[in-house]
């Protein structure tokens, strides 16, 4: 199956599929939104999204690939509260901050295109000059990174750079659940809290 989910240390994981319907009425969206709505953040605090082509992507690789899966998915992810949304597919590392529908926004997921475990393709080196004001961080190296989970309410997210002798860290960012958020509790609520708090 190209989509389904899982728990896994106190994480709800979702597996979404790129290349499947996933439009409203779609049998993935469907899904999506029963999954999202059984979800008990009490027991998986940390609800963490993976897909193929990256929703957000200032890279000239595959640019906007993602687009209409985002529009048509992206509300349900953002009312669920997805702490963070991971992608491939392009091959360089770029990490935003929380967003939802191209803006800044403390409720919204962080996301990140991790796609450069390395291919017989190369890098993309090319991103937008001047970056989006959305993209925190990238690189186009390979690399690999490193989410923990340190408790309920706590993550590390580390990328480390691969091409030198030995693994450089060159990212790191300390998240917060959105369970754990009392502003980010509804969305009505989520214009309140300070967009610097990831």
């Amino acid at each position: 199956n190209l989509y389904y989910s899982f728990e896994v240390a106190g994480a709800h994981i979702i597996m979404l599929g790129s290349y499947a319907e996933y439009d409203e009425g779609s049998d993935q969206y469907t899904w999506l939104k029963a999954d999202l709505a059984n979800v008990d953040r009490s027991k998986t605090p940390w609800l963490i999204v993976l897909l193929h082509a990256p929703w957000y992507n200032s890279n000239s690789a595959h640019k906007g690939e993602g687009e209409d899966m985002r529009k048509a998915m992206e509300d349900l992810l953002y009312k669920a509260r997805v702490d963070v949304v991971f992608a491939g597919h392009v091959h360089a590392y770029e990490r935003f901050t929380r967003v939802y529908n191209n803006e800044a926004d403390p409720c919204g997921p962080v996301y990140i295109t991790i796609g450069d475990g390395g291919n017989r393709e190369g890098l993309a080196l090319t991103f937008e000059d001047p970056a989006p004001s959305i993209s925190v961080y990238r690189e186009p190296s390979f690399g690999h990174g490193r989410l923990r989970l340190l408790d309920g309410k706590t993550a590390n997210w580390a990328w480390h750079r691969n091409n030198e002798s030995d693994a450089l860290m060159a990212d790191e960012v300390r998240l917060n659940s959105l369970s754990s958020s009392s502003q980010c509790s509804s969305p009505a609520n989520s214009s309140t809290k300070s967009r610097d708090e990831l």
